[in-house]
């Protein structure tokens, strides 16, 4: 088999294309999850830090000069990304979390015993004749 045809047979199987449409999906939730810890969430933690924007937050190390920008470390993007990565981590934790407590549910949830099987039932009439005869 060449090359061009084991890849041809990978490129479209079943769990590639799944794959994919994961990616795809995943990517428009980061950016759902991304807008809703930078817009709904951050705020109300900036007022409650005194209004601090963690994004402009930064140490300069060499003013501008001219048409050079200034050299700048930029911790506050860093912490705001720290910041987002650990409310996203949590709220990820929390739906698992739910999602578990839902299948214990279902697992723990009674269920008729099984039908016995023709064997089964063969020997219990087996059994119940040898004990009337005893």
């Amino acid at each position: 088999m060449s090359i061009l045809q084991e890849f041809k047979a990978f490129a479209v199987k079943g769990n590639v294309v799944d794959m994919a449409v994961g990616i795809i999906i995943g990517a428009a939730f980061g950016k759902i999850v991304s807008s809703v810890v930078a817009d709904v969430v951050m705020p109300p933690i900036g007022i409650l830090l005194g209004g601090v924007d963690f994004s402009d937050l930064a140490i300069v190390l060499k003013e501008a000069a001219g048409t050079t920008p200034a050299v700048v470390i930029a911790y506050g993007k860093f912490l705001q990304t720290v910041i987002d990565f650990t409310i996203i981590a949590f709220a990820v934790f929390m739906l698992i979390k739910g999602i578990n407590s839902l299948k214990k549910k279902e697992e723990a949830a009674p269920s008729a015993p099984p039908a016995p099987t023709m064997d089964q039932q063969l020997l219990t009439e087996i059994r119940d004749l040898l004990k009337q005869k005893s």
